[in-house]
């Protein structure tokens, strides 16, 4: 008799929906609780303040970057709270697991819809240098955005 592998395959695919479904409801929670500390001190009053400021700047430049430093204390506290952030781990990037790296992407794509001018792609690059992130991963990120 000749093997028949419907079976084994048949159990293979109901074993990787149960990883693609737990997976997913993990990124579904962290979704429901993402940047949750803005929301409460120390951070909402100065988001409250510098949210409206920061909207009509460009990302990353020279006025962006000197309104984030009056953002200082906001920004020490939810990069301490929130993984989804480099600053988050001693070794940026590098510590991140792959639910905090899609957050991270994410939360950079819906961040460049509050800025002047944004630019997924423009924002991936400088971050790329600004967290040392591997051009394997910018690659991946590029990828992914061109499947909208």
């Amino acid at each position: 008799m000749k093997y028949d592998s419907t079976s084994e395959t048949l159990k293979h695919i109901k074993l990787v929906n149960e990883e693609l479904t737990n997976f997913s409801k993990i990124l579904l929670d962290r979704g429901l609780i993402h940047d949750e500390s803005k929301l409460h001190s120390p951070e909402k009053e100065l988001f409250d303040e510098m949210t409206p400021i920061l909207e009509n700047l460009e990302y990353n430049s020279p006025e962006y970057k000197e309104s984030l430093k009056k953002l200082g204390p906001a920004l020490d506290h939810h990069y301490s709270n929130n993984s989804h952030h480099p600053q988050y781990y001693p070794n940026g990037v590098n510590d991140m697991n792959l639910y905090d790296l899609i957050e991270m992407f994410c939360d950079w794509k819906a961040a460049v819809k509050r800025t002047k001018n944004g630019d997924i792609n423009k924002s991936i690059e400088i971050n790329a240098e600004r967290f040392e992130i591997s051009p394997q991963i910018v690659q991946i990120f590029k990828n992914t955005i061109k499947l909208k």
